[in-house]
């Protein structure tokens, strides 16, 4: 078995164990964590997201090694410093991707299968839309292609980045001190998936907090409500795979059909959700 075969048989069942794990600790509490239906739906949509990937990931991977052939420079991935440089690079994508995520209904269609959850777990963090790597998503990555860094390189650090914000998704949030202000934490990432108005469209990022910070996406919980979690003003079940799957692409096809000009089909499709 390769190294490669080998993280991809231990991450899933990692996954697997860590849910069950947080689980049992908020039936000991005596607290409503997890709902079986809910994280089943979760367990069937990261099934389906992980098999598409697998079997488009060469597709989605094309524009960044065109972006790369066009280059012509070239980062060596031999030091530490070039390994820091894709990370805080990869970072500002990430921050800019998630962003257009939120804000273009094209790109919202996919994310909003992982902002259904109406409770907030480890099984919310693998409840993940379909599709999204061959819909545009690498378009925000070709930058650092084209400045020199490799595709591959460009992967590792993404999925490295991916596996950091799985940890986000803990019921419990603890307190992490002076790394609150420089990291994204359970805390931050909370209120990212609330649906109370303070919240909407707040902390971005992927492994760090910095850039919400620089350009004022940066919010905390609201001190005086609770926060709840779901999509605002939408009745979605969240034990519903296939109707989350399709949700956010049958509005906004309705709505570009329901457009008078070419103008209003294009809001239905690029505007803000």
């Amino acid at each position: 078995m390769s190294v490669a075969d080998y993280l991809r048989f231990v991450f899933p069942v990692a996954t697997i164990l860590l849910i069950a794990a947080e689980m049992l600790h908020g039936r000991l509490r005596r607290r409503r964590v997890y709902d079986w239906r809910e994280t089943g739906t979760s367990l069937l949509l990261a099934l389906g997201n992980r098999v598409l990937n697998a079997t488009l990931g060469g597709i989605a991977a094309l524009p960044l090694v065109w972006a790369a052939g066009l280059s012509p420079l070239r980062i060596e991935m031999t030091g530490p410093w070039a390994w820091l440089g894709l990370f805080l690079g990869l970072e500002f994508c990430y921050y800019l991707h998630h962003y257009a995520m939120h804000r273009v209904r094209w790109f919202w269609a996919t994310h909003l299968v992982h902002h259904s959850a109406t409770l907030f777990n480890l099984s919310a963090a693998i409840r993940l839309g379909w599709g999204g790597n061959v819909l545009g998503a690498s378009l925000f990555y070709l930058p650092l292609a084209l400045i020199g860094f490799p595709p591959i390189a460009i992967g590792v650090m993404f999925a490295l980045n991916l596996a950091y914000q799985f940890f986000l998704h803990f019921a419990a949030a603890p307190q992490l001190g002076p790394l609150e202000w420089v990291l994204n934490t359970p805390t931050h990432h909370r209120v990212h998936h609330a649906s109370n108005d303070a919240c909407l469209d707040r902390n971005f990022g992927g492994v760090l907090i910095v850039f919400d910070r620089l350009f004022g996406t940066f919010a905390e919980a609201p001190k005086e409500e609770a926060l709840r979690f779901g999509l605002k003003g939408q009745q979605v079940r969240a034990d519903k795979p296939f109707v989350i799957l399709l949700h956010g692409w049958r509005v906004m096809l309705a709505d570009w059909r329901a457009a008078g000009s070419w103008g209003g089909r294009w809001r239905a499709l690029f505007g803000a959700p």
